[in-house]
């Protein structure tokens, strides 16, 4: 079947429809809404789609298009949940189980027939990793049903005037809504907020006199101080004091002013001290071990534990991206997993994204970003190349959630792939303008050849586990719901850890690197990608400034058929 996706953003969720769509023998193009409706209208013209599918619409579909085709809404609430702040309700009402609905698009908002529906169980998360996680799974799953039955053509949807539909309209979610009062608000209620806010719009607050947004939150055990007082940074991250405990907070964002350009999030600690200048305040410092007790209910970006003879090194950066900071501190905590006495060493986090490998909102506020990219990229090259280089024990990549570019890289570094089902990879840097680095020219050959590796990197798509693993970039497949896949991945790894054969697999990926160095030593295959990177990011006119200014500022950029776009050759 002939599909289009119209999508205010070529997302995580619109992507994964898009791979897995593809997977399914449907030919699938994309259009970006944020463009406004004209494209829209000539994609449509252009396509003559049997089917229209918004994944992620923040405007409305033109008229004509929804009176004209079948447009099949993808909505994140049950049926009858109407409105435009659906998942924020949820999560800040701690509903037990929520669910995503594929309606048929109307006049009336969220209004039309239900094609499908998909409940789920709502975790204790923050808005973003739900939506890239439960609400993902559920809405692929509606999706897939919602096709087939368009397809067998003997389908009725149901009305939501059904009496089995509880109609309920949920106005948008505003930040008077989101307000926190540190002087009454409990923990709890405080990162009830946050979290329903986390990645967007962010909680509206005042620090040192500044408005900001406040993204994300996470509980403190230990620290304790006045009612909104900052007692302490650890990672980028500012811990603030509620009535009755304390919450980490990793990212801020200052709240525009009139003239000046949009403002992102990036980590708190830097935001305050380019807030405050010389008059920021002496937030004390309050790092923690790599292997903390299990009963500590602290925040920290990267934590490291042993269970036998299994390691596993665990990190969870916001948004997936990755400063040169934070590439150094988690190569100074592999280096640290390297002492253990373990055999296996497992790397990724619980839950939500691997990797999206260099953190280009750092880069786009550092005073010289061409500078920082160059940096950035360095560190994150350094952490990659001692993933490949180890060779006295087998490393497995664990991916909870998606990874892209530097950071799909940096899983393909290790030995062993497992990913869960419902995770996206993009193996590919082109969409920023980029050559790429991290030793993808060793790395994405040596597991799925020249052929698809020079395939994957120019056509710049989006690819499902399912693909990668059909490719050879994935090596298992691990179908768990979001929040099982870190207790399988760890039952796997102690398997593996036990197999008897062990010994003989290091031993013979110690002979394939050292075959392969003897070949092409990987400090070449380093030095040829830094010189295209380099050539980029000294240019001031090269894409990659204008590209990752847009992307870091959510401003449209590029054409509005991003999939079309990958066509032009931007490296």
């Amino acid at each position: 079947m002939d599909i289009l996706l119209v999508a205010s953003a070529f997302n995580s969720l619109s992507q994964r429809l898009y791979a897995e769509l593809s997977d399914h023998g449907h030919r699938v193009d994309v259009v970006l809404a944020s463009h406004g409706p004209g494209p829209v209208r000539a994609a449509v013209r252009e396509t003559r789609p049997e089917l229209i599918v918004a994944p992620m619409l923040r405007t409305a579909l033109p008229e004509d298009v929804w009176r004209e085709h079948t447009c099949l809404i993808v909505h994140p609430g049950p049926p009858g949940d109407r409105g435009p702040s659906s998942l924020d309700w949820a999560v800040t009402e701690q509903a037990p189980r929520w669910g995503v609905t594929v309606l048929q698009a109307e006049a009336a908002m969220d209004a039309g027939p239900v094609w499908a529906a998909e409940p789920f169980a709502v975790p204790p998360a923050g808005k973003s990793d739900l939506y890239r996680n439960e609400v993902s799974d559920a809405a692929v799953t509606a999706v897939h049903t919602a096709v087939r039955r368009y397809a067998e053509g003997s389908h009725k949807p149901m009305p939501q005037t059904h009496e089995s539909v509880d109609v309920v309209w949920r106005d948008a979610f505003r930040q008077e809504r989101r307000r926190i009062d540190w002087k009454r608000d409990d923990t709890a209620t405080v990162l009830r907020k946050l979290r329903g806010a986390d990645s967007q719009p962010g909680v509206l607050d005042e620090l040192l006199g500044r408005e900001v947004f406040l993204h994300g939150g996470h509980p403190e055990d230990r620290l304790r101080g006045r009612p909104g007082e900052l007692l302490a940074q650890r990672a980028g991250a500012v811990c603030r004091a509620t009535r009755d405990g304390a919450v980490w907070i990793p990212e801020l964002r200052p709240r525009r002013n009139s003239g000046d350009p949009a403002p992102f999030r990036r980590p708190a600690a830097s935001v305050l001290a380019a807030l405050a200048g010389e008059h920021a305040p002496p937030l004390p410092q309050a790092p923690v071990p790599f292997e903390l007790p299990a009963d500590r209910r602290t925040w920290t970006d990267i934590r490291y534990r042993q269970h036998g003879g299994t390691g596993f090194l665990e990190f969870s950066f916001p948004g997936g991206a990755m400063s040169t900071e934070q590439c150094r501190r988690l190569l100074a905590a592999y280096e640290y997993a390297l002492t253990r006495p373990t055999r296996v060493l497992v790397l990724g986090g619980a839950r939500d994204f691997f990797s999206n490998g260099i953190h280009l909102n750092v880069i786009e506020a550092a005073p010289d970003p061409a500078q920082e990219s160059w940096d950035n990229l360095n560190a994150m090259d350094d952490l990659v190349e001692a993933v490949l280089r180890t060779t006295d024990r087998l490393v497995v990549a664990a991916l909870a959630g998606n990874a892209a570019a530097g950071g799909a890289m940096l899983a393909l570094a290790a030995d062993q792939v497992w990913c869960r089902t419902g995770a996206v990879l993009n193996p590919h840097y082109r969409r920023m303008g980029l050559y790429g680095s991290e030793f993808w020219t060793y790395s994405l050959p040596r597991r799925a050849g020249a052929q698809t590796a020079e395939r994957l990197t120019t056509e710049a798509l989006p690819v499902s586990a399912a693909t990668a693993e059909r490719i050879g970039l994935v090596d298992r497949l691990v179908a768990a719901a979001p929040g099982d896949f870190a207790a399988e991945a760890g039952r796997l790894a102690t398997g593996l850890a036990a197999v008897p054969d062990l010994d003989r697999r290091i031993a013979a990926k110690a002979a394939a690197r050292a075959a392969d160095e003897g070949q092409r030593p990987l400090a070449d295959h380093r030095q040829a990608e830094l010189a295209r990177m380099h050539a980029v990011f000294f240019d001031p006119d090269a894409p990659y400034h204008a590209l990752r200014s847009a992307f870091v500022r959510k401003t449209p950029a590029g054409s509005p058929r991003p999939l079309a776009a990958a066509a032009g050759d931007v490296r």
